[in-house]
């Protein structure tokens, strides 16, 4: 349905929100959105730690209003008493001791911490706050080349696998050396130019006015305002070059590496779905590894107004943590376990913050997937971070194949978008599709938990994921009659849209009307949501 926002308040007001007379409370009109004047100035460090709770008509910058949900909205729910909804993070691992996590970690009251007994019967022993399914494994191959060591069985799967194998090889090899090289380069004119400038750190408006009186400087200045392009200081551009060789050392190592065998230690037969009974209650793991997974958990909740850190979306929340991902592509038969996990133990909103182009038992994941809608379960997905479009590639999970019938009403895919609003405001990296990926959220450069008390930014659809599983969250907790497919609709409906063309694949030649760009063709907004849930939930609006 279509609401019209422009009606006469008191025609469409709710009993919750306003009565004739009150000051009114009322969905952003979606037609004066795209008569926003474009944030031209960059974001502030205060306003890019929380973007993505910002407002476009006030602040102009692309969020989804949740500063002004909880200011405006969730002062007159009030007279309701939100019930605590369980969020499972289907991820790496979470630091459920961070000081902004601990409060809002879902405990098991059914089992008794550490007697080694599996006192509540559900087939896990002493999980307390979930379940680790990856057990000692960090590391591991990705699914195409699991399919390569186990042989050529003929199937066009091997022969596309065999082909991404070589592109792939070679592409890190060549980017990690690529990467090296940049920052001995980098390396060496910084160490230049801090003997020049006369101080160890300098900014970015210092090295603009340094003069070079010889070719040497001339050169390093050039390389290192190239540099404060891309962060906002040396050690932050010399932290992104070194992880980026980190990261492609491990795709050579362990991701590409035919002979590595991360699994092994795990102790199960990742072919067979009837093989259960392996893991451990360890729900952060390895809290190197931990990382993404805390930071996800961190959008989501990270206790709000507690003077630490940062604010989660959503109040009235518990994390259940359920390790999943590794290093390396997750296998179908971890992820379907753990969603049927998650939904067994009392999650109504699930979290999934990853995905790979091969999906050897997708049919397993699509049972668990169709198991979480019969038990009104809302599953959140990120779009994936390949610059492509899902209409055109498929990525797993996924809710259909080929665009072919959705199996299941539960199942919400979410793109990034940047938080410069107009033509740049769907991320370079997001995957996009008008079939396939069902609404955008903030994901471009998200402040988040990290383990060891930490915060960091992150980008990715798995940042815009979080957000709105978030959204989701609120809703439910709120409003816990709704259904798991209302939710979705809610979501998809409620959000902004906008009439600009947009770069879409991170390609400036190619754009596309931002409706275009997913299913809803908007952004989620929490304000607007909040809203159509109570109309719904009290018969004022359908679906």
């Amino acid at each position: 349905m279509t609401i019209k926002k422009s009606v006469a308040y008191c025609a469409i007001a709710t009993s919750l929100f306003v009565g004739c007379g009150s000051p009114a409370i009322i969905l952003t009109p979606e037609e004066n959105i795209d008569s926003v004047v474009l944030k031209v100035d960059p974001l502030t460090d205060t306003q890019l730690k929380d973007w993505g709770h910002k407002d476009l008509l006030t602040d102009t910058i692309p969020g989804m209003s949740v500063d002004k949900a909880y200011s405006d909205i969730f002062n007159k729910l009030k007279s309701l008493k939100p019930t605590t909804v369980i969020v499972g993070v289907l991820d790496s691992g979470v630091d459920i001791e961070h000081p902004d996590l601990k409060n809002v970690i879902w405990t098991n009251e059914d089992e008794i911490p550490g007697n080694g007994i599996d006192d509540d019967k559900n087939g896990f022993v002493d999980d307390i706050h979930g379940w680790n399914f990856l057990g000692e494994a960090n590391d591991e191959q990705l699914e195409f080349v699991r399919i390569l060591v186990k042989g050529d069985d003929g199937s066009e799967e091997y022969k596309r696998a065999l082909k991404e194998y070589d592109e792939k090889y070679n592409e890190a090899v060549q980017n990690k050396t690529r990467y090296e090289q940049i920052l001995s380069s980098v390396n060496a004119a910084d160490a230049f130019l801090q003997k020049e400038l006369g101080k160890e750190v300098y900014t970015k408006e210092e090295l603009a006015a340094y003069e070079p009186s010889a070719e040497q400087g001339q050169a390093a200045k050039g390389m290192m305002m190239q540099m404060f392009s891309f962060e906002d200081s040396v050690p932050a551009v010399k932290k992104e070059l070194k992880e980026g060789i980190e990261y492609f050392a491990d795709q050579l190592n362990y991701n590409l590496n035919k002979d590595f065998d991360g699994r092994s230690i795990v102790g199960d037969n990742p072919d067979d779905i009837n093989d259960i009974g392996y893991g451990n209650n360890d729900v952060i793991g390895d809290k190197e590894h931990a990382k993404h997974g805390t930071h996800v958990a961190g959008i989501i909740a990270a206790e709000r107004n507690n003077s630490v850190g940062m604010d989660g979306v959503a109040e009235h929340v518990k994390i259940m943590a359920v390790r999943t991902v590794p290093n390396g592509d997750e296998y179908d038969k971890d992820v379907a376990l753990a969603i049927r996990y998650a939904v067994d133990n009392g999650a109504k909103v699930l979290n999934g913050s990853f995905g790979k182009y091969y999906s050897p038992h997708k049919d397993w994941v699509w049972d668990a997937i169709k198991y979480a809608a019969s038990k009104d379960v809302l599953i959140i997905k990120a779009a994936g971070n390949e610059s492509m479009d899902l209409d055109e590639n498929n990525v797993y999970p996924n809710d259909n194949e080929n665009n072919t019938a959705e199996i299941a009403d539960n199942f919400l895919t979410v793109g990034a978008l940047n938080y410069e609003y107009g033509p740049e405001m769907v991320a370079t990296f997001s995957n996009y599709g008008k079939n396939n990926v069902d609404v955008f959220a903030p994901g471009t450069k998200i402040w988040s938990t990290t383990p060891n008390n930490g915060y960091e930014y992150l980008q990715g659809t798995s940042m815009a994921a979080p957000a709105v599983a978030g959204v989701a969250a609120l809703i439910r907790a709120y409003y816990p009659s709704l259904k798991a497919s209302e939710v979705k609709k809610i979501i998809m409906q409620s959000g902004l849209t906008s009439t600009a063309n947009v770069i879409l694949g991170g390609n400036p030649n190619y754009k596309k009307p931002f409706a275009e760009a997913s299913k809803s063709g908007k952004m989620v907004n929490l304000y607007n949501a909040m809203i159509l849930a109570d109309k719904v939930a009290n018969g004022k609006a359908k679906l």
